[in-house]
This record gives C-alpha cells, structure tokens and sequence, in this order.
C-alpha cells in the first residue's frame, strides 16, 4: 500500500479581513504576507530613513564621557517609517512597531502601522491647458467608472478618484479595478483613464500628462488677461495688436489697461466672445485641445471684421496661445483682411519668453485617506485621544516619513505627496482596500498620558537590524523626529 503523503500546513492570515489560508511557500491573496516553514512572514522589509541632516559621523565630546564607537544609527538618528511595518487586524492589537528613541535630550516615540483604508483616494493635478473633461465628468478606468473631474484650478485640471463609493458601492469589478489604479498611481506607475468616454489621459505621478496621445510640455503662463500684464511693456513697441487665446479668459492689448496705461491707440479689433473688463473676453470658442485650451486651430476665427473708422492697413498684429506654442503673426492688407506675414525677430522673441516662463507640464498625485476607526486603536486604548492630540499638535502625522497635511475638522484626514514618500509605499488587500503607511510621533510623556501602549515601547537599536531597507531623506521634508514640529498663529490653528 502506498504511502500517503502529508498535505503541507496551512495557516490563516489575519493582516486583513479576507483571512486568507496560505499554504507553506506561498503567499496571500495580497502578496505581502506569506507562509514560510508554518510561519507568517511579512515579505516587504520595513523602511527606514536613514538620518536627518546630521553629521554622517559626529564625534562625541569630552562631556559625554565616551568616544565615538562607530554607531551610526543613535547618531543619525534614523526614522522608522510604517512602510513593511504590517498590519493591526483586528486593530485590537498594538501597533506593529512603537519605537523610541532620544532626540536633542527628548524622548520621543514614534507608533507606525500599515492602515487597511477603505475610505481613501487619491487627488490628480494636472498642469495643462488642454480639455480633459467638464466639471463632474466621469473618469473610467477598463471601463469602470473611478472618480470624476473636478474644478479646473488656474491652468491645472483636477480628478477626484477612488473613494468608498467606488471602492465598495458599486459592482465588484468596479471596487477592484478601482483598488488597482489607486494602488498604481500612489506607487508612481502610469495609469491610462478614459473621460467623457472619448478622451483618454494618461497619469503618472512626476511625468507629463498623456493626452489622446499627445505627451504635454507646457503649462499656462497664465490665463489671457494675465500674459498681457506681464508681456505688454514687450509688446507695444514691435506691434500693434495683440490677442492672447484662451479658453477661460482671452486678453486682447489694445483694449487691456496695460495697454491703456502704455498708450496703445485703439485698433478696432472684435472679439467673438463674452466680454468682461476692457481687454477680457469669456467663451471666445469651445475647449479643447487647440490654442489656449479651446478647440479652435485657426485663430482668426474668434475675430469679427475689424472697424474700418479705427483700423487702418499695415496693422501688425500678434495672436499667441497662453503657452507659447502656438503662434501667429499677422498684417492688415487694404481691405483690413489680417494676412500671415514673416514674424519679426523680436515678436518671435517675446513668443520664446512667453513659452519660457511656462512651467513644465507635470501630475501630480496626492493620496488622501481617513485615519479614523479602529486604526487608532493600535496607538492608544481611548482611541479619541489620538485625534485630539493630533488636533492640539502634540503629535506630528507622516506617511512614509513625509509630511502629510491634516484636514481641519473631525477625525484624522490626511493628504500626502505620493512622490515625497518611499517607492513602492503601497499595498493592498482585496476586500477591497489600499494599504497606506502613517506614522504618529510625539513625545513619550504625551504617548503615556494619552492612554498607549506603553508596554509595547521598543528601544530603536532594537528595531534596526539586517532585514530592513534604507532610504535618504527627501531634501524637503522636515524631520518627522524633532521634538517640536509645530508653531502657533492665527485663530488657533497649529501650522509647520
């Protein structure tokens, strides 16, 4: 009779609310815990950042009695960051790592953890004028609706994504796919997104914007109205008129008050559009993906016939688009028909300085999440405490050892800079729910008197060891470990 063959063990992971059975070599449904030998082993290593603008080797003085004993760590004084630190489900349990450590003659503890947030998204900045969608648009991902367009912020086009909603109210392939862009953009990959059904935009966070295939250069210098303002003391000695085209608000020289205060004589110019003040003009055309964000590829279409009593032939005139890249010189022939003439050296130079004093087209990606509910509970047993020591700015909030910004009112919401943090400082798990890291430091007679787990407090060379990973500090960001991170002003509110 043959022997039977023993089926490997497996065992039950409870970093999530999946629960998932792992047998021996593999790993779960998550791909960051595993089981090896019986064992749940965390695969990601934790992250630490590596010293904070101090003296790679500071050489003690005669006053502490000691010399140097080649121990970077206390010196450097390294930040444990939450990314690879693990989970608290059920968050009844103490956070994976509560780390102390002494800093300037303060003893500080910092409480990390990797949050399961399902009440997360991210917001998309997109520098570029070019249409992407109308307000409240819906954003698809594989065809699965993920967020929306929000308002256009002065030449940046804003999305809303992910959120609980999407995450969790919808179909499930809705909630997954939404889960696996949130997890894709906050850890610095390219992510292609269909809005209105017809224009396709590809993000990445630091990267240009795709759109409909076209890689973007350049944001707005500024809005028409604007680009007259700054380049008008340029323009009015090489040229008699000039438009600057936009979608939002179109600038026209002649009637502009710089052009009024640098005596521009009136060119009997008319705009095609809503007019403002003098020199302003609304909806000139559609937006789009042409000149200034509007769908016009042929400037003069947004002129009417100039007035014969004011205009006169040989009137030069300049019509630019708000990034410099589109651009057209003009001559009035003797019917008062502009006509395309060669552009004079010094109009083509003033075009250049407009292009010039575009920044780059760039993303960006912001995570946003709430760190409310049971997560607190793995830094205090009164859960309560941790907001309102977060709200009197006892206690300093990073992800990934980056600033976060804390929103004004309840609980602990929180927006950070995916490209300020570690790479690859996301996870996931597919209830579904993204997996953020969040750091709370403060100092340990604060994390006493707020009710935490003391108990559970682990000296930092005891944290540091060979299965870690290190990273430098990014140049603009404080150092999460100073004892004293916040100032007061204003109505009470703390600020950096």
């Amino acid at each position: 009779m043959a022997e039977r063959r023993a089926k490997p063990q497996k065992i039950r992971c409870d970093a999530c609310p999946v629960m998932c059975y792992i047998a021996d070599g593999k790993a779960g449904a998550c791909d960051r815990y595993a089981n090896h030998g019986g064992n749940l082993v965390r695969l990601d290593m934790l992250t630490i950042i590596d010293g904070h603008h101090d003296k790679m080797v500071p050489f003690l003085n005669g006053a502490a009695g000691t010399d140097w004993d080649g121990d970077l760590v206390l010196q450097n004084r390294p930040f444990v960051t939450a990314v690879g630190a693990g989970t608290t489900y059920p968050d009844y349990k103490p956070a994976p790592f509560i780390v102390s450590q002494e800093v300037e003659g303060v003893d500080m503890v910092t409480v990390v953890t990797e949050g399961i947030f399902s009440y997360c998204g991210v917001k998309v900045k997109i520098d570029s004028d070019r249409h992407i969608g109308h307000e409240r648009a819906i954003v698809r991902v594989d065809g699965e609706p993920v967020g929306h367009v929000m308002t256009g912020e002065y030449g940046s086009k804003m999305l809303s994504l992910g959120g609980v909603e999407h995450l969790t109210g919808g179909t499930k392939k809705e909630g997954r796919v939404t889960c696996d862009m949130l997890l894709r953009l906050c850890n610095r990959e390219a992510v292609e997104m269909v809005i209105d059904d017809d224009i396709s935009v590809v993000v990445q966070a630091g990267q240009p914007p795709v759109i409909n295939g076209v890689t973007e250069r350049l944001m707005r210098v500024g809005c028409g109205s604007a680009a007259i303002g700054m380049f008008a003391k340029q323009w009015f000695e090489h040229l008699d008129e000039v438009v600057v085209v936009d979608d939002h608000i179109t600038g026209v020289l002649s009637e502009h008050q710089a052009g009024k205060e640098l005596g521009v004589p009136a060119t009997g110019i008319k705009i095609k559009g809503r007019r403002s003040t003098p020199g302003r003009y609304f909806q000139v055309a559609d937006p789009g993906t042409g000149w200034g964000g509007t769908d016009i590829e042929d400037p003069l279409t947004i002129l009417g016939p100039f007035n014969p009593s004011v205009a006169w032939p040989g009137l030069r005139m300049l019509m630019v688009s708000t990034t410099g890249e589109q651009y057209g010189y003009f001559v009035l022939d003797e019917a008062l028909q502009p006509r395309p003439a060669e552009i004079p050296a010094p109009v083509m130079a003033s075009v250049e300085r407009v292009a010039e004093n575009c920044e780059p087209s760039v993303c960006s990606v912001l995570f946003m999440g709430g760190a409310g509910g049971s997560l607190r509970a793995g830094v205090t047993e009164n859960p309560v405490r941790l907001t309102r020591s977060v709200k009197e700015a006892l206690t300093y909030v990073s992800c990934g050892g980056a600033e976060a910004y804390v929103w004004p009112g309840g609980g602990i919401t929180v927006m950070v800079d995916v490209l300020d943090m570690p790479t690859n400082s996301f996870g996931y798990v597919p209830t579904p729910a993204l997996v953020a890291p969040i750091e709370f430091s403060l100092r340990a007679s604060d994390y006493a008197a707020m009710g935490g787990h003391v108990d559970e407090i682990r000296a930092i060379g005891t944290v540091v060891g060979k299965e870690i990973r290190k990273v430098p500090p990014a140049d603009n960001q404080p150092d999460p470990n100073a004892p004293a991170n916040y100032s007061w002003s204003g109505a009470g509110r703390p600020r950096r």
